[in-house]
């Protein structure tokens, strides 16, 4: 379990799965610790997976200062681990709020970067949030689940606004709702920093505009990935996340929601491996 010191002396740490060439992996959340990530389906098999636990989750420090949780400013912290990995170009997997971050990375150390994978990311980082009518057209997918008539109608009213985050819903964010999914979901709330993610996405995180500019000229290979029962981002919301690179693929896996390692591993893996490796 690597520790390391961030720009402003946060100690960071980062946990290793596997061997072979390094993977470095953001996590999603916003601001959850990398412990849910797993092996990613078994891609530790093919690559070392460098997880951080990302500042004041997992078993990294909490900062002097709560605003350098705000995603721009967690830039520095990626670059760190980059150095105390000795890389001079280092491959990248993001999840969801993680591809706010790399996307943020990418565009300030485009030459750092080799590969970037971008899974289920919803591109903020873009000024493009997935919209309440996206995730309940994919929610409506799910008709036919015994859960969905106590689900669909909590769901609708915390999209609106005018109902809390409840556990019935949950089920929408897998792609199969069963105990493997069920464990997964059950880590959440002990695994994230909800301080920390009201910061992440504050005023000054993203520049929509500066960060399409400079993406726009990326020349590093990136894979973005969308599960095709996720509405955070739908697949043809990711889609205009691949339109952002000049090097992008787009690929969409059957019957996964937001956790595509979860609700199909083989696939999951076999999609990132062959990307990886430059295999596609």
């Amino acid at each position: 379990m690597p520790t390391f010191s961030a720009p402003d002396g946060t100690r960071l740490t980062c946990h290793i799965r596997g061997e072979g060439e390094p993977l470095v992996v953001l996590p999603g959340g916003p601001m959850r610790a990398s412990a849910y990530l797993g092996n990613l389906g078994g891609l530790d098999v093919h690559r070392q997976l460098v997880l951080l636990d990302l500042r004041g989750t997992g078993r990294s420090d909490v900062p002097a200062d709560p605003a350098t949780y705000r995603c721009d400013r967690l830039v520095d912290d990626v670059e760190a681990l980059r150095r105390h990995l000795g890389l001079e170009r280092m491959d990248v997997l993001a999840h969801s709020a993680g591809g706010s971050l790399a996307m943020r990375y990418a565009a300030r150390h485009p030459d750092r970067l080799g590969r970037l994978a971008l899974i289920t990311a919803i591109p903020w980082a873009l000024g493009v949030p997935a919209t309440p009518e996206d995730r309940l057209a994919a929610a409506r997918q799910r008709a036919s689940e015994p859960w969905f008539a106590d689900a669909f109608p909590a769901f609708e009213a915390w999209l609106s606004g005018t109902g809390d985050f409840e556990p019935v819903f949950v089920p929408f964010f897998y792609g199969r709702w069963d105990d493997t999914a069920r464990a997964h979901a059950d880590r959440e709330g002990d695994e994230t920093n909800d301080d920390a993610a009201e910061v992440y996405g504050a005023d000054g995180a993203y520049d929509p505009d500066g960060t399409r500019s400079r993406l726009a000229r990326v020349t590093a290979p990136v894979l973005v990935l969308a599960g095709e029962m996720d509405g955070g981002p739908s697949p043809a919301l990711a889609r205009r996340t691949a339109d952002a690179f000049p090097a992008a693929e787009f690929a969409v896996q059957p019957g996964a929601g937001h956790y595509p390692w979860i609700d199909d591993p083989e696939w999951f893996v076999r999609r990132v491996t062959a990307f990886l490796s430059g295999r596609e």
